[in-house]
């Protein structure tokens, strides 16, 4: 790439890097990761604030503008060859004579950069990396980097972050009913229009329709070379639509149009490793029949349901729980979830057992306890839990708890700090 040009782009994604305003720290340990010798890779969503976390680790880290490298891949100036890399660094050490810590914004754009960045980590480099494609970085690690890194999953805002951007401060302990009325406010805000930074900076859902065009046509349909478009945007619209809910493969290739289960499950594949969706296995002692289960899908954000899904009337009760799965895999918990006779949202697993189950509703009342608290009972039954989780929204006040079970209301859980 002409040496000029390269050097122009470097200047003017400093200059936007060094923009960045109204930050906030957000619910990772960053001192874990800039004291650690290991190459530290960032995945996440796109505009989930994969960069803003580089710059809060370069503010942390007090770094002059000689004693760090910025770059990211994904621009359109860029010419995606290998050769950049060495091209970058040659133009650090003229400009400012020293090595630089390197952060690289979505370097997967890049093929080959495991390896250049496996040859920096040996001569000595601290390395940060960001990335917005699991698959591709999961493949790359396990080659070159396997055993020299360490993985920070970053997502849209938590709850706890949200109203910290916002700026409101609450006491779960200590509220009196005009702040708990605030408090609701807030989480209703939150349910709507989710924790995208950019989405609540601008209290603008409609950029979501933009952050899936991207997802779909540039990490999808142009980094797989796929021509099957409007089907595989299809699929994603019904899992935006059906929050929460038990899928099959048969519903996606009627949703689509799509004839082949295998092609179907390659796309589920594609929207997973862009962090856009997850899905929920049923859990069962035999990997095999867990493989077999119908799976549930969830959103990356609750504004994605509201803002891509169909729904025809606001269902709460689902958001919340989407809300809820992110939580738990925000808090690193492997999870699952529960069907026999009745169902239970999330199994939670450790080491070879589950310790505990959770079960999410949006109001409690006497037209759905019996439904919540069977569908509970059972799964800690059926996987010898002593204890559950009853997550709710509002409750009727007449409600008891149960033997073995606690009802908290889901803004205290989501408040609560995590481990």
């Amino acid at each position: 790439m002409n040496k000029d040009r390269l050097k122009e782009i470097m200047l003017d994604q400093q200059e936007v890097f060094n923009k960045q305003t109204q930050l906030i720290s957000r619910d990772v340990n960053l001192e874990k990761y800039i004291s650690t010798g290991l190459i530290v890779i960032i995945s996440g969503i796109r505009r989930c604030g994969k960069s803003s976390l580089l710059y809060l680790i370069k503010e942390a880290m007090k770094l002059t503008e000689a004693s760090y490298c910025y770059f990211n891949f994904d621009d359109e100036r860029v010419q995606p060859e290998k050769a950049v890399f060495e091209e970058i660094i040659s133009l650090h050490l003229e400009m400012y004579g020293q090595e630089p810590v390197l952060f690289f914004d979505e370097v997967q754009n890049i093929s080959g950069w495991e390896k250049f960045i496996n040859r920096m980590y040996e001569q000595g480099l601290k390395v940060f990396v960001t990335g917005s494609n699991a698959k591709l970085l999961s493949s790359e690690i396990s080659g070159s980097l396997t055993g020299r890194n360490r993985v920070l999953r970053l997502f849209p805002f938590s709850f706890s972050e949200y109203l910290r951007y916002i700026d409101h401060t609450y006491h779960p302990e200590q509220l009196s009913p005009k702040k708990k009325a605030f408090l609701l406010k807030d989480l209703n805000k939150y349910m709507k229009t989710g924790g995208f930074p950019m989405v609540v900076k601008e209290n603008d859902t409609e950029l979501i329709n933009a952050y899936f065009q991207d997802v779909l046509y540039r990490d999808i349909v142009a980094r797989y070379r796929l021509s099957q478009v409007n089907e595989i945007r299809q699929i994603g619209l019904y899992f935006a639509s059906n929050t929460g809910k038990l899928f099959s493969y048969a519903t996606l290739q009627e949703v689509s149009g799509i004839k082949s289960t295998s092609s179907v499950k390659d796309y589920l594949d594609y929207y997973e490793q862009t962090f856009l969706f997850f899905f929920l296995k049923k859990f069962d002692f035999s990997i095999r029949k867990q493989q077999m289960n119908r799976r549930k899908v969830y959103a990356a954000d609750p504004a994605v349901v509201n803002r891509l899904g169909f729904n025809f009337s606001e269902n709460k009760g689902r958001v919340l729980e989407n809300i809820v799965y992110l939580e738990l895999i925000r808090r690193n918990k492997e999870v699952y979830y529960h069907s026999g006779k009745y169902e239970c949202d999330f199994l939670i697993k450790e080491g070879l057992k589950i310790t505990s189950a959770i079960q999410v509703a949006y109001r409690l009342h006497s037209g759905n306890y019996e439904r919540e608290y069977r569908g509970l009972k059972e799964a800690m039954k059926a996987c010898d839990v002593d204890s559950g989780l009853l997550l709710v929204y509002e409750k009727d006040e007449d409600l008891p708890s149960g033997k073995g079970i606690e009802i908290i209301p889901v803004w205290k859980w989501l408040l609560e700090p995590s481990e």
